[in-house]
């Protein structure tokens, strides 16, 4: 506000007014705030602290000082644009196609180019133009089906239909499988300072420990979650075990008059719409249970839509962030540990049968399947 209406003396003694008046790190947030250099604050607050020096009462006339390196080099912005925008990096003769692209690297290159300029420079005429930091964003789905809207519709209207009868409807999928052993997690947990945890620095695996492979049964009326943690193979017989053990220890004690059972998962892995194993395992669940089994697929590329990933897996996720899963009982633990504000409650259980891959489906059981569509 009072920028127009000072000249260059009193917008560093004002400046530097400010700076004392914070405190420590004053001068750092003044010069953020104002775009006043800390150098110029700095001399302004040495003025304040000597009032009387001559130095206080001169001015530079307009114009005077430095000349900007823009002012003194006009192509210096353009080429800089030139290596960092999004169409002309994307050249194979671009020389720092192939590299990272830091602000030392940019300044390197435009000094090699007959620049002269810092790699601090560059960050400033960077952020003047409107470039900044940022990393990449999941947007692109592929391919999107006509009728995809249509689809969606169809599961939520199916999902409503079996809460508003009292009807299970639960969510499935398999997390990510992680390695069981003295391996760095992502994330940060409250240590001692300069004690981290410390981790094997390979990734190789612990072959008397092997891979974790959790499958997760959310809830999604009533906002509860089963895993069930496998040593073997990710396969449908797998997957249909999985919600068998979640309908035997939690579904029935929570739906004791259910006739009904609707699953929606996404289109691929252990549970994808081609396998026909999927099929016959569901098929002897339902024989077992007597409950009529419905599967509701999503879409191609639509799998994080699934209720499980948002719901469950994302706090999982969170609840063992920065710790090394060393043993499958920690994972356990770990995911048993799991609440949310909102009410989430997780059992889970280890698996330690065995699930082979490979296994066929001949035509004559297919055909047993009593299997209709929509």
């Amino acid at each position: 506000m009072l920028k127009p209406f000072l000249d260059e003396r009193l917008r560093r003694v004002v400046a530097a007014a400010e700076a004392n008046a914070v405190g420590y790190g004053g001068i750092s947030m003044v010069s953020r705030q104002t775009g006043v250099s800390r150098r110029a604050i700095a001399q302004g607050r040495e003025e304040l602290n000597n009032p009387h020096r001559g130095v206080l009462t001169r001015v530079r006339r307009k114009g005077a000082g430095r000349k900007r390196t823009t002012d003194k080099d006009p192509t210096l912005q353009g080429d800089l644009e030139s290596l960092v925008e999004p169409v002309t990096r994307g050249d194979p003769e671009s020389p720092l196609r192939w590299t990272c692209k830091s602000v030392r690297r940019l300044s390197s290159e435009l000094n090699r180019m007959g620049h002269a300029t810092s790699h601090t420079l560059v960050a400033q005429l960077l952020n003047e133009m409107g470039y900044s930091l940022q990393s990449n964003k999941k947007t692109l789905e592929g391919a999107s089906h006509e009728d995809r809207d249509a689809q969606f519709e169809h599961i939520n209207e199916k999902v409503k239909a079996l809460q508003a009868a009292g009807e299970p409807v639960i969510s499935v999928d398999t997390k990510k499988k992680e390695l069981v052993g003295p391996f760095k997690n992502g994330g940060r947990e409250i240590r001692p300072k300069g004690d981290p945890e410390q981790v094997a620095v390979h990734d190789f695996m612990v072959p008397e420990l092997g891979r974790a492979s959790p499958y997760g049964v959310y809830d999604v009326t009533h906002n509860v979650g089963w895993v069930n943690v496998g040593t073997d193979h990710d396969t449908a017989t797998f997957a249909v075990e999985s919600i068998r053990r979640w309908w035997k220890l939690m579904g029935q004690a929570m739906y004791p008059k259910a006739k009904q059972l609707l699953i929606t998962a996404d289109g691929g892995g252990s549970n994808g719409y081609r396998l026909r194993l999927w099929k016959l395992e569901l098929q002897q669940l339902a024989n077992e249970t007597g409950l009529a089994i419905s599967v509701c697929h999503f879409p191609p590329g639509t799998s994080k839509w699934n209720k499980i990933e948002h719901r469950l897996f994302s706090f999982i996720s969170q609840n063992w962030r920065g710790k090394p899963l060393v043993s499958h009982e920690v994972i356990v633990n770990l995911i048993t540990a799991t609440t949310t504000e909102q009410g989430l409650r997780v059992n889970c259980q280890l698996d330690t049968n065995s699930y082979p891959k490979g296994t066929k489906v001949p035509d004559k059981d297919m055909a047993a399947i009593n299997l209709s569509f929509p």
